[in-house]
């Protein structure tokens, strides 16, 4: 059984390592717009580089009871980053077709994929977190 120190750092590792996704997946778009991704692509981007700012701070200031909706935000916006790169990559989106040797691709599928993994395992230890708040309540 975990003690209550445990669970307290266990939770702040969550947040940082959660925060630390959210903002390499906003970081990477902000970067690309930087090195020359104009037009609508450059708009979209520079609205990921937000959203991933606004997420990965909220995800560290905000306090413990609104984490979860924090959490669930974070992975709903991971995957709808990763999401909308895969369909840029298969079909196109926006009429928009990506390449896999476009600047970063890779790279950011693999932070964005990383960031899901991650942001699956946070909701889950925040909603336990969460549940266990609420059963203490009773």
């Amino acid at each position: 059984m975990s003690t209550p120190d445990t669970h307290h750092r266990v939770i702040l590792i969550v947040r940082i390592v959660s925060a630390l996704a959210l903002l390499a997946a906003g970081g990477i778009h902000l970067f690309l717009v930087f090195t020359g991704t104009g037009g609508l692509l450059g708009v979209a981007f520079v609205l990921n580089f937000i959203a991933g700012l606004v997420l990965g701070v909220g995800m560290l200031v905000v306090p413990r009871r609104f984490l979860l909706g924090v959490t669930a935000l974070g992975l709903l916006f991971m995957v709808a980053s990763l999401g909308a790169l895969v369909i840029a990559l298969t079909v196109g989106l926006f009429g928009i077709q990506s390449r896999w040797d476009y600047p970063l691709v890779p790279e950011t599928v693999i932070v964005e994929s990383i960031g899901v993994v991650v942001l699956v395992v946070a909701t889950v230890i925040v909603f336990g977190d969460r549940r266990a708040q609420l059963t203490l309540r009773r």
